[in-house]
């Protein structure tokens, strides 16, 4: 078997692991209202792993970079790699049945490929294309599938065994991965995270100072969140989603 089969081989029984661990759920803690947290030292464990990780170099490194990249440029970044992950958004429109929001957002990666330069700017917010943020742990979620337990994993951070097995569903809607070797792509994905880390450097910092116990803060941001975009009913501005993207772990 080749590389790439086992990878995949890999990959599907990763997905269905988790997709087991969810449906074995006790029924009566699977809403992810609810901040059931069954392995809290163990995760808080991970989360501390997690964070030492960034205090000593991820947020170091994007100090550096907020000095050196002028602020227009880093938002240009983040556009780029938004526009790259529309495979996996406009997949889960479908899936979600929101045939509307999939129109938009390939009206928005063609023009913004296109008139955007690759996606570095956004012509299409202003042709009334919105953009949105689905990803399959969301369809999931629509389709009736319990969140699980709440889970902190290494170098992801906060998670449900749904939301997991979502990432790795994601990872086969993501292109680039099936056509460039994944040592190619390691480079820009630290990019990426080096770039948003230091958009939000005021924001973590304060967070940290005001919350009692900011595992927990993450956590419940987490749960918070997740139920909001399941239910279309995030009611956020698009700099409090910002910031929150990078409380939930998705930005590390």
């Amino acid at each position: 078997m080749t590389t790439e089969g086992r990878r995949v081989r890999q990959s599907v029984s990763a997905c269905l692991l988790l997709t087991a661990v969810v449906v074995l759920c006790p029924p009566s803690a699977q809403g992810v209202e609810s901040s059931w947290d069954p392995i809290e030292p163990l995760n808080r464990g991970i989360f501390r792993f997690n964070d030492k990780l960034d205090v000593y170099i991820l947020e170091p490194t994007a100090r550096g970079w907020n000095w050196l990249v002028p602020d227009p440029v880093q938002r240009s970044i983040a556009r780029f790699f938004d526009n790259v992950r529309f495979p996996v958004v406009a997949v889960n429109d479908l899936l979600q049945g929101k045939l509307t929001a999939c129109g938009s957002d390939i009206g928005r990666f063609a023009v913004n490929t296109t008139v955007g330069v690759l996606g570095f700017m956004d012509p299409a917010a202003d042709w009334g294309l919105d953009r949105h943020d689905e990803d399959f742990g969301q369809t999931l979620g629509v389709w009736g599938v319990p969140s699980g337990p709440y889970l902190v994993l290494p170098l992801l951070g906060p998670s449900s065994p749904r939301d997991a097995g979502g990432v790795v569903a994601d990872s086969f809607a993501s292109v680039y991965p099936w056509f460039v070797p994944v040592y190619y792509t390691i480079g820009p994905r630290a990019v990426e995270m080096v770039n948003f880390r230091s958009q939000i450097l005021d924001e973590v910092r304060e967070a940290k100072l005001a919350a009692v116990d900011y595992y927990v803060f993450v956590r419940d941001a987490y749960i918070q969140r997740r139920q909001r975009q399941v239910e279309d009913t995030t009611g956020m501005t698009e700099e409090e989603q910002r910031e929150l993207y990078y409380f939930n772990g998705e930005g590390q």
